[in-house]
């Protein structure tokens, strides 16, 4: 049985208010982004700051995300393209149906990947860096291993 769910709910899209501006004038500079706590569907740690557009709904959307130095993202796909850009830090990205550390590219700030719909990647993060993720909604994020969704373990 395949699990989808969600990668955003929709009350943490209505917190942001240029996220609600779908077809208007939206500019938002680095000073301004309201970091919140990561989405449900990523390990704990992470930040999002949502750009433009609604990732729970239809449509284009646009978020960063900010991780911590060591975070890892298990092996996953997306039913959309994902676009990612390195915003800063140091960012590896992987292919296939498994984390392996040795199979990490690093990417710096500008760095630009297309990861096409269903395909298996994994991620992680060797400092605090930011990625901007383009991409039509809804966005979900599906686990090779359903073991390492993290919106299956315990919260203790």
């Amino acid at each position: 049985m395949k699990l989808t769910t969600l990668l955003l709910a929709g009350t943490l899209i209505c917190s942001f208010p240029a996220a609600n501006a779908q077809h208007n004038h939206v500019i938002v500079s680095p000073d301004k982004l309201q970091w919140m706590d990561g989405p449900p569907g990523l390990p704990a740690g992470a930040k999002v700051a949502v750009l433009s557009g609604d990732p729970a709904a239809a449509g284009l959307f646009t978020v960063r995300l900010k991780f911590p130095a060591g975070y890892v993202i298990p092996a996953h796909w997306h039913p959309t393209d994902e676009l990612v850009t390195v915003i800063s830090g140091k960012f590896q990205m992987g292919m296939g149906d498994k984390y392996q550390k040795n199979g990490l590219s690093p990417q710096r700030p500008g760095s630009f990947m297309l990861l096409p719909a269903k395909m298996t990647h994994y991620a992680g993060a060797d400092e605090e860096t930011i990625v901007q993720v383009n991409a039509m909604g809804p966005f979900e994020i599906n686990y090779v291993d359903p073991n390492d969704d993290p919106r299956k373990k315990v919260q203790r």
